[in-house]
């Protein structure tokens, strides 16, 4: 990967960042306890259990991706970076520019 390239993905990855603290903050405030005194029906206060447990799902695949970014920021400088961790072989900068939390290609992803 040249110096160019190199400068796209990190600024990829840093607009990835934003991006997902961002999400990661809206799924917080998603997941706060629902209080029992709140006035709504026992259907609407299933629903809103039932919408609680798929935020935090959703947060905790944000904070996943969030740890992967933070790592791979750290790689960018290595010789090695944008290079597979299973098997060795140069990533297309394609794939590192729309999943660049990933580490592997896509043969060894799947």
């Amino acid at each position: 990967m040249d110096k160019k390239q190199i400068a796209e993905v990190k600024q990829k990855i840093l607009l990835e960042l934003e991006k997902t603290k961002k999400s990661v903050a809206t799924y917080k405030e998603m997941c706060k306890p629902i209080a029992p005194d709140c006035a709504i029906g026992r259907i609407s206060r299933m629903d809103a259990i039932n919408n609680k447990s798929v935020a935090e799902a959703a947060l905790r695949k944000a904070e996943e991706k969030l740890s992967k970014l933070k790592f791979v920021l750290s790689k960018i400088d290595e010789d090695d970076f944008g290079k597979c961790a299973k098997c060795g072989s140069q990533i297309p900068i394609g794939r590192i520019l729309l999943m660049p939390q990933s580490r592997f290609c896509v043969n060894c992803a799947s």
